[in-house]
């Protein structure tokens, strides 16, 4: 069984506002990430861990019938967001999908490749994508230092997926040695186990900027306007 944990709880002050609320394609960033999760086979619940003063508001974004089977208040962290989920995860969870909730683009196909991927691989995998622009180190006052070869080099992004026990154990280690983590897989990698990327060229990024949201109107637009397959 795969549970999806979707991270709901973040900072607004980039946006001015809580930007999982902006309306996109006539909907709010939120609703366009459970619904892509909602249409996913493989996933048969999902929890969502949004702002503790935002509850309310995720409440009312969520339809009949929904695999949304829980709401919970996240932490100050993100890694306090996600053991929050972990905490109410269904006995008969497998394997755990986390996923940042302002990345409305994620689709069903991805999800289910990525836990695939996981499935076959050893328990750990993430969609992450090739970086193809030119990278340089700078010093303090912002002057280039040198080249860094970006061949192997990816940025990642969400969903990552995992077995549950390996998460768990991650996220034990990661309060055990009182670390900051960004995102599972750097939680997993202090365990020192294998995860393994899964390339993705499509558009994912996550809503950061206002600009950001006519972007995603457009692609969101775009693939609603292609005929189904």
């Amino acid at each position: 069984m795969l549970t999806a944990i979707i991270v709901a709880a973040g900072s607004s002050e980039r946006m001015g506002f809580d930007k999982l609320f902006a309306l996109v394609s006539g909907k709010p960033i939120i609703a366009h990430t459970i619904a892509a999760f909602e249409r996913t086979s493989c996933v048969e619940e999902i929890i969502l861990v949004g702002r503790a003063d935002g509850l309310g508001e995720l409440r009312k974004i969520i339809g009949q019938p929904t695999k949304v089977k829980q709401i919970v208040a996240g932490g100050a962290e993100r890694s306090d967001s996600v053991r929050a989920g972990l905490d109410h995860l269904n006995l008969k969870s497998d394997f755990v999908a986390v996923h940042d909730a302002a990345r409305p683009m994620i689709t069903p196909e991805k999800i289910t490749r990525v836990f695939d991927v996981c499935r076959t691989t050893g328990g750990a995998a993430a969609l992450a994508e090739p970086i193809n622009d030119t990278l340089k180190r700078a010093d303090l006052d912002l002057a280039v230092k040198e080249s860094v070869d970006r061949n192997g080099v990816y940025a990642m992004q969400t969903p990552q997926v995992f077995a549950r026990k390996l998460l768990e154990e991650a996220y034990r280690l990661v309060a055990k040695k009182n670390v900051s983590v960004t995102d599972e897989v750097s939680a997993v990698e202090l365990l020192g186990c294998k995860v393994v990327l899964v390339p993705n060229h499509d558009f994912n990024f996550k809503i950061t900027y206002p600009r950001d949201l006519p972007l995603a109107e457009f692609v969101l637009k775009q693939r609603a306007s292609l005929p189904s397959s």
